[in-house]
């Protein structure tokens, strides 16, 4: 396999978002994080790129940032990346201009996932499916890079591994060309990380991992990697209908619909534990 060095979106841009946490003065609220490694055997990914990537992290400790998440239960259950929830004393949705603190993570040692649950209730979810789009396919991105509401267009070429750190066990990953975005723009994706990705038929079909501005490729978790983790947690029931997108403006608009109903929102991770102060974040994807 040809390696390809990927940028790590976390910390590449240096905007500053500050939100008030909803917390007890002197008892915040608890995080408990579990960790999902799935002991059967794992199913082999078709190898349809020939194409490996090494995720190159920062040499730094954590800090105060922020992702995407969004809602596969309307009892509260959202999906985001793992790398954005991983290492955080505190983790927390946005809600009405606040970020809602949340009570538990199950963040999935397979793939670049991570489930969060308790806190903040949805009205609507969004279809899963762990099935594999052909090679070829148009990709629907959707998250707050460098903070901003963005829809990113790709097309899929096709399944690959990526290892995030030295020493670390290679992921499953679809690795997608970007072809344009909503609103245009040629800047950094930080911040879209933990968004979805949806097929042609209106699935998500993996979580946005990280992404290179100069190969202009994007890396998402394996289907069906997303899946066992959604599984393995027991926290989603619905089963939302899945409905393919007519076209471009479709998608679009479909996205602003979305973010009106609070499905896809921005997620914060804190990594200090004073409660009841102002948080910097800095987009992370």
């Amino acid at each position: 396999m040809a390696g390809r060095h990927l940028g790590c979106l976390p910390g590449l841009l240096g905007i500053i978002l500050a939100l008030l946490w909803i917390s007890e003065v002197t008892k915040p609220t608890p995080l408990h994080v579990e960790a999902f490694d799935p002991r059967s055997p794992r199913r082999p990914m078709p190898q349809w790129s020939d194409e490996s990537f090494v995720i190159e992290e920062r040499a730094e400790a954590p800090a105060d940032s922020m992702g995407t998440t969004f809602a596969v239960d309307r009892g509260g259950a959202w999906l985001t990346a793992e790398h954005v929830t991983h290492g955080c004393t505190r983790v927390g949705i946005e809600q009405g201009g606040f970020a809602r603190p949340v009570s538990r993570l199950v963040e999935s040692r397979e793939a670049d996932a991570a489930l969060v649950r308790g806190g903040v209730a949805s009205d609507h979810a969004l279809p899963l499916s762990d099935r594999m789009p052909p090679p070829g396919s148009v990709g629907y991105h959707m998250g707050f890079p460098a903070g901003h509401p963005t829809l990113v267009i790709s097309e899929l070429i096709g399944a690959a591994r990526a290892r995030r750190g030295i020493g670390e066990e290679t992921q499953p990953v679809l690795a997608w060309a970007e072809h344009a975005r909503i609103p245009m723009g040629d800047g950094t994706l930080s911040g879209i990380s933990g968004g979805p990705v949806f097929a042609e038929d209106g699935h998500v079909v993996g979580v946005n991992s990280a992404a290179t501005d100069r190969r202009g490729r994007i890396l998402t978790t394996a289907p069906d990697a997303m899946m066992r983790l959604v599984d393995a947690s027991r926290a989603v029931s619905d089963r939302p209908v899945a409905y393919p997108f007519l076209d471009l403006a479709d998608a679009k608009a479909r996205f602003e619909a979305w973010l009106a109903q609070g499905v896809i929102r921005r997620i914060f991770c804190d990594v200090d534990d004073t409660p009841g102060r102002l948080t910097a974040g800095r987009p992370k994807g």
